[in-house]
C-alpha cells in the first residue's frame, strides 16, 4: 500500500507518518512515497519527497491511498480527486458538512469501489475506551445524562505564524470551536447513544473578535430520555477538557487525565496523564490507520461512510439551530 500524505504539517509529521511507519515496522504492507504541500515544495522532510501540486505525482508508477491533512475547505475536493484518481481515502475531520457533501462522497466512494475513513482517532484514546468499558459494563447503571466540556483560550495555530490562526478563518476552516472540537465529541457521544432525535445549538464569537468565525458554542442533543450537552470554547482562561456521564446508579467522569467512577458500592480514580501527552497521539493513529487497512482489506467501507454522514447531518443542524434558534430533528436534512 502506497500513499501520498496531502498537506505535511504538524499533524502528519508528527502523529500520520509515525503511525504509518509503526504499522510498517509491525510487518504491515504500507508506506508513505511522497507528501504534496506547496509550502515545502522541492524539499525532503523525513524522507519524504515533497511536490507543491498533485499534478506532480504522475511520474508515481502508483498510488493506493491518500491521507489528507490539509485545512477543512480542502477536504471535499481532495476526498473526490483521491476517489477518481482510484486511491482509498483517510481524511482528516470532518470530512463533510452536510448532507449533500456526505451524500456526494459516498456515491463516489461506492462507484470507485473505495474506502472513505474519516480521521476519528479519538476513538482509540485510551481514556475513553476505560470510558466505553465502564459504560459497556453498566458501571453506572444505565445513563441518562451526558456532559461533554471544552475549553481552550484560543485557536490550535498549527504550524503558522503570528495572525489569526486558520481555524480561525472561514474561508479556510468553514467553521469554529464547534466544527473543530466538537466533531471529535460528536463521534464519541454517538457511539455509545446512537444518532439523536433532535439538536438545539447556539453559537457566539465572545472573546476572538479577529477571528470571523465562533469561539463559542453550546448544543443540546435529545436522545429520548437521554440527553447530552456540549460546551465548547476557545475563549476560556486555559485548556481543560471534561466528560461526565450520570446514571441511575452513579457517574463517572474524565477530567484532565484523571478519570472517577463513584457508585454506591465502587469508587475508582485512574490516571491517564501520560496515556494522553501529545507524544502519546501518534498511537491512536496507529490504531486508526490499522482500521483502515482492515476496511481496505476487507472491501468494506459502508460502515465508515455512515459515520462520516451521520457526524455531517449533525453538524449541519446544530449550525442551522444557531442561525434559527429552532430545534431541529435528525433526519430533516435529508
Amino acid at each position: 500500500m502506497k500513499g501520498v500524505v496531502f498537506g505535511f504539517g504538524g499533524i502528519a509529521q508528527q502523529s500520520h507518518l509515525p503511525a504509518i511507519r509503526g504499522l510498517a515496522a509491525e510487518g504491515a504492507a504500507i508506506e508513505v512515497v511522497a507528501a504534496v504541500d506547496p509550502r515545502f515544495a522541492g524539499t525532503t522532510i523525513e524522507g519524504i519527497p515533497v511536490v507543491g501540486d498533485a499534478s506532480d505525482l504522475e511520474g508515481l508508477d502508483r498510488i493506493d491511498f491518500i491521507d489528507i491533512c490539509t485545512p477543512t475547505s480542502t477536504h471535499v475536493e481532495l476526498v473526490l480527486w483521491g476517489l477518481e484518481h482510484g486511491c482509498h481515502v483517510l481524511c482528516e475531520k470532518p470530512v463533510a458538512l452536510d448532507v449533500a457533501e456526505a451524500r456526494r462522497i459516498s456515491d463516489a466512494a461506492r462507484q470507485a469501489r473505495r474506502v472513505v475513513f474519516p480521521c476519528h482517532q479519538h476513538r482509540f484514546n485510551p481514556a475513553w475506551l476505560q470510558v466505553r468499558r465502564w459504560l459497556e459494563e453498566g458501571a453506572i447503571g444505565r445513563w441518562h445524562l451526558a456532559e461533554f466540556q471544552v475549553y481552550r483560550p484560543h485557536a490550535d495555530a498549527g504550524s503558522a505564524g503570528p495572525g489569526v490562526p486558520w481555524r480561525g478563518q472561514g474561508n479556510t476552516s468553514l467553521g469554529g470551536v464547534l466544527l473543530d472540537h466538537g466533531t471529535h465529541l460528536l463521534y464519541l457521544l454517538m457511539d455509545v447513544a446512537g444518532p439523536p432525535a433532535t439538536v438545539q445549538a447556539w453559537t457566539a464569537r465572545l472573546r476572538h473578535t479577529d477571528y470571523d468565525v465562533e469561539d463559542t458554542a453550546q448544543v443540546l442533543l435529545d436522545f429520548g430520555g437521554r440527553a447530552g450537552t456540549l460546551f465548547l470554547t476557545w475563549a476560556g482562561a486555559s485548556r481543560e477538557n471534561r466528560i461526565r456521564f450520570i446514571g441511575e446508579a452513579g457517574e463517572l467522569e474524565w477530567r484532565g487525565g484523571e478519570l472517577r467512577l463513584e457508585t454506591g458500592a465502587r469508587h475508582e480514580h485512574l490516571d491517564f496523564t501520560a496515556a494522553l501527552d501529545k507524544k502519546a497521539y501518534a498511537g491512536w493513529f496507529q490504531a486508526l490507520f490499522r482500521e483502515f487497512l482492515t476496511a481496505i482489506e476487507q472491501q468494506d467501507g459502508a460502515a465508515h461512510l455512515a459515520d462520516l454522514s451521520r457526524v455531517a447531518e449533525v453538524l449541519s443542524l446544530a449550525y442551522r439551530s444557531a442561525q434559527s434558534g429552532q430545534r431541529l430533528a435528525f433526519g430533516s436534512s435529508a
